[in-house]
C-alpha cells in the first residue's frame, strides 16, 4: 500500500516524517492509516508496531507500509506525527478537548 500510495503522489505520512521513517520496514508506525476493504492480517512486524505508543489500542489502524492491496480500498490519512489522532480515540484519551 505504501508504493502504491507513493506511486499516486500521496505519501503515507505527515510533516516531517515524510523525511524520517523507517522506509517501509515497518519499525517507525509513521505509515499508520485507516483503512476500509479487504486486506490482509497484520504482519508480525505490524503487530509489534501497533502495540506501543501511540498506536497501542486503536486496532483501527494499520501500516500502509505493511499491507499488501488486494482490492479497492479507501485509505485516511490522520492527523498527529504518527497519523495516531483519530477522532474517537483521541477523544477517549483526552488529547481532542472540544470547547463546552
Amino acid at each position: 500500500l505504501r508504493d502504491v500510495l507513493f506511486s499516486a503522489g500521496l505519501p503515507p505520512h505527515n510533516g516531517q516524517t515524510r523525511w524520517f521513517n523507517c522506509k517501509g520496514m515497518g519499525s517507525c508506525g509513521t505509515c499508520a492509516v485507516e483503512i476500509q476493504g479487504p486486506t490482509p492480517p497484520q504482519t508480525v512486524m505490524e503487530q509489534w508496531r501497533l502495540r506501543f505508543p501511540p498506536h497501542e489500542g486503536s486496532g483501527r489502524l494499520r501500516l500502509a507500509c505493511q499491507v499488501t492491496v488486494q482490492g479497492d480500498l479507501d485509505v485516511q490519512k490522520h492527523p498527529g506525527f504518527w497519523g495516531q489522532d483519530i477522532p474517537d480515540l483521541t477523544e477517549d484519551r483526552g488529547l481532542v478537548r472540544r470547547p463546552s
